[in-house]
């Protein structure tokens, strides 16, 4: 079994995104290649975003701190601290409004 802190994580990850150029870091909790399931934690600094990409298909995102924007075409999906946001199937972003982590779950296609 393994087990890691979330909060160990938000703490550790917001520090390398606060200094990084890119105002990023993220870190696999659960999966890679062999898993279905894939678990990304991801820290932006207030300000960065994650730029305009594809769906990687059915996925939610969990804010585990601060707050962000999704951003789909002309709709935009602000989520804070405790939010679960199911994210489109389509082209999207993610800005931070604020320092933020969130927890990116993708069930993977076979």
């Amino acid at each position: 079994m393994q087990a890691e802190s979330l909060t160990d994580l938000v703490r550790q990850h917001l520090e390398i995104a606060r200094s990084a150029s890119s105002g990023r870091s993220a870190h696999t909790v659960h999966g890679g290649h062999e898993h279905r399931l894939r678990q990304t934690l991801i820290a932006l600094a207030a300000g960065h975003r994650l730029d305009e990409h594809e769906s990687p298909g059915e996925a939610t995102l969990q804010v585990l701190h601060g707050t962000v924007t999704l951003v789909a075409g002309e709709e935009r999906h602000d989520g804070a601290t405790g939010d679960l946001i199911v994210i489109p199937d389509s082209r999207h972003s993610l800005e931070a409004v604020d320092d933020a982590v969130v927890m990116l779950t993708v069930a993977m296609q076979v």
